[in-house]
């Protein structure tokens, strides 16, 4: 498998270091050099947003600093968590002195990282909430949904996230309307080949080229079955239907629905999901909502999709439409 890289050992230094110099509007620091921040910082006052997790998944996680979205990033070695340092890097970067909401994928090792860097900068008189990214179906079932992945739905939690605190709402607020969001997404995913490290000799796990795992995960974690290659409209129903069934929304519901791209998917094919997905929609008596179609959070050259839906209110319809600019998204600007 061909890569365009210099030193493997590299590659997230030099990858980091090519991210901030062609948007000047992000800044690369802190003690650990691993946090990525607005170089013009929000105004005193406002409740910080901070992120984190492993490279390889671009443009989540680093991609979405920015005006109304996050406010900072620590990012670890690829699919490997950050650093306890660069965990608090980004919460101090993200503090405005009204607190810091950590908000990332429920993973061990950035829940524990974050929880002691939470410890760390309280010592500093920072107050920190944490809300976790669950939004997986096939990772666990409903009645353990706490166990649940944090996938490409998150990427939704930082527009109410960041809009909210854009606002001007409290530390308590934001958490709890992100929470609010979090209980509202859900999100799976169909994996049809493998993607590799760039320090690894082999891919992360092998898979025919005639088959296809519905509910893989974003790092190559078992799904909920393997077959043989089904057409794009059987891939959508069923990742629709999966998602319909848990969310149950009434008829009329307006829904945020969010096709994404694991790396190695071709524009064109996400569009041919779309199409199903956004007709299986209208016909179940839904409105779709500003649908975003493109590489949102991807697995390296993983070839696949995944699909997420965020089931509105008033309050969550207007945090989505808020105005909010990053390198890789911009909502209204």
């Amino acid at each position: 498998m061909k890569k365009l890289l210099n030193d493997p050992a590299n590659y997230v230094a030099e990858l980091l270091e090519g991210l901030v110099s062609a948007h000047p509007e992000l800044s690369l620091g802190g003690e650990s050099g691993r946090c990525v921040s607005r170089t013009d910082p929000a105004a005193d006052g406002k409740v910080g947003i901070a992120t984190g997790g492993g490279s390889g998944h671009l443009p989540l996680f680093t991609g979405y600093v920015g005006d109304g979205l996050l406010d900072s990033c620590a990012i670890g070695n690829i699919f490997e968590g950050p650093s306890v340092q660069a965990s608090l890097d980004a919460i101090r970067a993200a503090n405005r002195g009204a607190g810091v909401l950590c908000l990332y994928g429920n993973y061990g090792g950035d829940r524990m990282n974050f929880d002691m860097a939470g410890e760390m900068a309280h010592m500093d008189d920072i107050t920190t909430r944490t809300v976790l990214g669950t939004d997986d179906v096939a990772s666990a079932a409903p009645e353990e949904a706490e166990k649940r992945r944090g996938v490409a739905g998150i990427v939704l939690l930082y527009k109410v996230a960041g809009a909210a605190a854009a606002e001007g709402r409290d530390l308590d607020a934001v958490a709890a309307v992100t929470e609010k969001a979090a209980a509202a997404t859900r999100s799976i995913g169909v994996a049809l080949s493998p993607c590799r490290v760039p320090t690894a000799q082999a891919p992360n796990f092998e898979i025919a080229d005639t088959e296809m795992e519905m509910g893989m995960g974003i790092h190559g974690e078992p799904g909920i079955w393997r077959a043989e290659l089904q057409s794009a409209d059987a891939v959508a129903d069923e990742m629709l239907d999966r998602l319909l069934a848990e969310l149950d929304p009434p008829k009329s519901s307006r829904v945020v629905p969010l096709v994404n791209g694991l790396g190695a998917t071709p524009l064109e094919e996400l569009f041919i999901l779309w199409r199903r997905i956004g007709a299986r929609l209208c016909d179940a008596g839904l409105k779709p909502v500003s649908p975003l179609i493109g590489n949102f959070v991807t697995s390296m050259e993983m070839s696949g999709a995944s699909l997420s839906l965020m089931v509105l209110d008033e309050e969550l319809e207007s945090l989505m439409s808020a105005p909010a600019r990053c390198p890789f998204w911009r909502v209204g600007l």
